[in-house]
Parts: structure tokens; sequence; C-alpha cells
């Protein structure tokens, strides 16, 4: 497989803070990469360093071949970036501002004016198409910013966080152009912090934790060790810490973990019987409100490799990574 992105070792330092700390991985062309990991675990940082907007304190990174630190622009001609927040102009229509985007990379008047209007029947926005881009709802302005992305039809795409913070028709919108950009031919390099997002559109994931790749494998290659557990989650209103020790007495085949004190989650590697279960916790004290099967996911997979709560992750907005 040819490699279209190379790093190798790159790090960010920041004063006393080590924001990405020796990376390094491949990219081949034609895949989505998934770069997984909470808010402040260096992704967005990873990104700026591939795309050139910062320089590496350590390490480096190649594009297709070419030096990113030595040839800032000419790398930046074989990419899009769409950055976690819209960096268009909002006194420009949807129209201009692709028309104004695809100029900036050379593209011939009437060239520019018929990408932009394809563009913006793609991306279902022929009716915002000449209303100023402050107008738009957040989910138009992030659709925008994706088709300014690839204004220029390029072959490496870096999308960062495009669903974060948009309502869930939006949200599944772009999901579904991310998977027709990469059925055409375009490589994606997609940072995320939503675990099923990730699960469902990329081919190969990196869960960065602390600025280090601590894991980065094909999905399904994560997906092995987990595919035949059984898990069983109980929720309960009081009582659970008594009862976890009692059910691995009692059920010493069963792994049993507590998460937020009211969700007791039960895995095995052979079905797991719900009645005497739910019996022998109602007789050590624990007040069952209801229980459900739960088919394994990558969710899993993060947690026992990060040692992170999906929750945790997810609602960790503050720092930025």
């Amino acid at each position: 497989m040819e490699r279209i992105i190379a790093a190798e070792a790159l790090s960010k330092k920041f004063n006393d803070v080590q924001a990405v700390d020796q990376v390094t991985f491949d990219l081949f062309k034609g895949e989505l990469f998934g770069f997984l990991g909470p808010n402040g675990a260096g992704k967005t940082t990873t990104i700026k360093m591939l795309t050139g907007l910062a320089r590496p304190t350590d390490g480096t990174a190649w594009i297709d071949g070419v030096d990113i630190s030595k040839e800032p622009k000419n790398a930046q001609r074989l990419m899009g970036v769409v950055p976690d927040e819209s960096n268009l102009y909002p006194e420009l229509t949807g129209f201009e501002n692709l028309v104004f985007c695809a100029s900036l990379y050379g593209m011939h008047r009437e060239e520019r004016r018929i990408r932009a209007r394809d563009l913006l029947d793609m991306f279902d926005l022929n009716a915002a198409a000449d209303r100023k881009f402050e107008t738009y709802s957040k989910g138009m302005k992030r659709k925008l910013t994706i088709a300014a992305g690839i204004i220029h039809n390029p072959p490496l795409l870096f999308l960062d966080e495009p669903t974060t913070g948009i309502d869930v028709a939006s949200a599944r919108q772009i999901r579904t152009m991310i998977s027709d950009l990469h059925n055409s031919g375009t490589t994606i390099f997609l940072t995320t912090h939503y675990i099923e997002e990730a699960e469902r559109l990329c081919d190969r994931i990196a869960f960065i934790v602390d600025g280090r790749i601590i894991r980065n494998a094909p999905v399904s290659e994560l997906l092995q060790p987990i595919k035949n557990d059984h898990i069983l989650e109980i929720s309960v209103l009081s009582g659970s810490e008594k009862a976890e020790s009692s059910v691995a007495e009692k059920f010493p085949e069963y792994t049993v973990e507590t998460r937020a004190g009211q969700t007791m989650r039960f895995r095995a590697k052979t079905t797991i019987a719900v009645a005497p279960l739910i019996n022998h916790l109602e007789a050590s004290g624990a007040e069952v409100l209801d229980a459900r099967r739960i088919v394994p996911s990558l969710e899993d997979v993060f947690v026992q490799v990060t040692g992170l709560e999906k929750a945790e992750m997810e609602n960790s907005r503050n720092g930025k990574g």
C-alpha cells in the first residue's frame, strides 16, 4: 500500500506542557483513518503539525513524500483541511465563500463557479447559496466548511471533530457525506471523541491519550478479542458495592465492573443467565431497575486500552486537543 502520510516521532511542547509526545504512524492512500481520544489528548495539535499550521518541537512528517516542515506550500496543495470551528467569512454568502476558497487554489473563474455550484448541490445547500454565512445554522455551517475543504478535489482530507456541537440530523448527513467521500477515493484523517462515529466510519483507528498513541490497528483487529463476549448491563438504584463483591464469589465465571455507581456490567465468554443473577443481586441488597444485553463494541476496547470511560471522554469539552 502507498503511504500518503508518514509521521515519525512528532512532538509538540508548549512551555512545560507536552501536548504531543513521539507520535509515529502511517496513513495509506484510500484509508479512512480515525484519531480517537478525549479533548486535550493531542488530536488537534497533531493535525496542525501535519497541515503546516504548527511546527513540531521534534519529529518529521511527510505528505505524499513532501516534507511538511520544509515545503509547506507544496504539501498543502495536496490536502483539504476542515477545522473544528469554521474559518469561513460570515459576511460572504455560501456561494461567495466557496468561490473565494477555490481562487486561493488557483482555479480559473468559470471552473471555481461550476465547482461551487456542484458542491452546494452535493451538500444540499442550494437554497442557502445566496444567504450570508452568518445566517446559517451550525449544521449548515459545518457542511459548507467541509465543502470548502474539498473545493480543489484534494487527495487527502483532514476532518477535525466534524460532528461536534451540531444537531442529530445534520450529524447523520455529515457522516453520510464522509462515507461517500471515502468511497469515491478520498483519503480521510478524522479526529473525533465519539466512539460510535469512529467505529462506524473508519478502516483503522489510533487511540491517543495524553499526547501519545497507545494503540493503532484496523477496526476489525481491535474488535477481534471481544467479538464473542457476552455482556449484560444491570442498573441498580442502590447496593451495588456490596453486591459486586458477592457476585464475584457466587459467579466466578463472570467479570463485573460498576460504572458511575449505578450500572453494573457483567462479561463472560458464555451466555449470562439473567434471572439467577438478578435474584442474587436482590438477595444481596441491591435494588435492580432494569437489565439489558449489550453488543460488544469499540467502546469496550477503548475502555480496556485507555482506562477512560466513554462518558468521561465525550463530556470533556473544556480542553482542546
